[in-house]
């Protein structure tokens, strides 16, 4: 199902109480602790009545199925109780995209964090602009001076806390008190810290959205995305999934169900080992800076101590200035850093990457090469090692 109408679990169990149980009637399965794998297009209605009036749980595959109406159950458990519904998409950028044309018409105005997601920017350029919305991108860090960026057909902000790659966070609260004054929605790319660590919807968004092909995901094994939003926002989120006939396949949801049973576990882990490999990569003699919003030396932590309950496995490094032929020496003597984009699985990464490519209301100069790390869940002395094998390879190049 790609909507969820039904009231979320109220209960006072934790988070991760709630990841395990939520969504699963055993009684209903049989006994089994895992719900089915629900393949179907086709629901049959028992009587000419029923079929009239459209009365059935489920009336056709692309609207939901048992499955899907378990993981919506747990999601909406997880972002809490201003999540009015939970919907699914077949990826992280089709739940942006859902989004954005759910939210937006012809003759409105958009405003979007210069270091948002690539992809955002790029269906923002190219898509909304044939379809005649503007958009304005403004400087992450600008809080509540965001209020002077606003138009009249201003419809909606978009923020990404943090940047997945340049990693400054953004102050929602004052942006969304902002936004929420002049009538603007408030959206959120909260696929860094996902519900678990940070509740956005609690801090004034109104759609918050992941790429679950990361932590909830968290085998790199599939495309999912999800789509949250409170009372206000979500009968536009409901209706837009409706008539783009956006749904997710049946055996990718059962994947994104197996993986948020584990998110705890796993992300307290990419949390620790983290911000582990962050202080020690600190303190190396090649890295000029480590940007980190959990890191007490970071400018964003402030916000996110008082905002995040926790950190993922995501950072970037700069390096002192060297020349590409030694960075390309460390991407090419690391073993268990593998090159390829993505993150939130169990293995570690690695990729050079440039914001220059794209920010266009900041300037980005970080003074040397900038590198962008996801630390897995392999042994951290293991990963230390390789990154040691990196250094050296770097500097013999030099």
């Amino acid at each position: 199902m790609n909507s969820s109408d039904g009231n979320g679990p109220s209960n006072p169990q934790q988070a991760e109480t709630r990841l395990v149980t939520a969504g699963r009637d055993t009684k209903a399965q049989k006994g089994f602790v895992n719900p089915p794998v629900f393949r179907g297009s086709t629901v049959l209605y028992p009587t000419a009545e029923d079929l009239h009036a459209h009365r059935a749980e489920f009336t056709y595959g692309r609207h939901g199925t048992p499955t899907t109406r378990a993981l919506q159950d747990v999601l909406k458990s997880l972002e809490g109780p201003q999540c009015a519904g939970v919907g699914l998409t077949p990826s992280g950028l089709a739940a942006i995209s859902t989004t954005l044309l759910s939210v937006l018409k012809a003759g409105d105005h958009l405003l979007v964090c210069d270091n948002a997601y690539r992809p955002t920017r790029n269906f923002c350029n190219g898509m909304l602009t044939r379809y005649g919305v503007e958009t304005s991108y403004f400087d992450p860090l600008i809080g509540a001076g965001i209020e002077k960026l606003f138009k009249p057909n201003t419809k909606a902000v978009l923020v990404e806390a943090p940047g997945s790659q340049s990693f400054e966070m953004p102050d929602i609260p004052a942006i969304a008190a902002v936004a929420h004054a002049r009538g603007a929605l408030v959206i959120d790319d909260n696929t860094w810290a996902t519900p678990l660590y940070h509740r956005s919807l609690d801090q004034g968004v109104d759609i918050s959205m992941q790429a679950a092909t990361k932590y909830i995901g968290g085998h790199s094994d599939i495309m999912f995305g999800t789509i949250s939003a409170n009372a206000k926002a979500w009968p536009e989120i409901t209706e837009g999934i409706r008539l783009l006939g956006v749904c997710a396949g049946p055996d990718d949801v059962y994947l994104a169900l197996r993986g948020v049973r584990t998110l705890a576990v796993r992300l307290a882990q990419h949390h620790r080992s983290g911000l582990e490999m962050a202080r020690w990569l600190a303190a190396r003699p090649e890295v000029d800076r480590v940007l980190h919003p959990a890191l007490e030396t970071d400018p964003g932590h402030a916000i996110w101590r008082r905002d995040f309950t926790g950190a993922s496995g995501l950072f970037s490094i700069v390096l002192k200035p060297v020349p590409l032929k030694a960075v390309d020496a460390l991407l090419n003597t690391v073993t268990l850093f593998g090159m390829g984009f993505s993150w939130g699985g169990f293995e570690s990464l690695i990729i050079p990457f440039d914001c220059n490519d794209y920010r266009t209301a900041t300037k980005w100069a970080p003074g040397g090469p900038t590198l962008r790390l996801h630390i897995g869940l392999e042994s951290l002395d293991d990963l230390k090692a390789d990154l040691d094998r990196g250094f050296a390879a770097l500097k013999a190049a030099l």
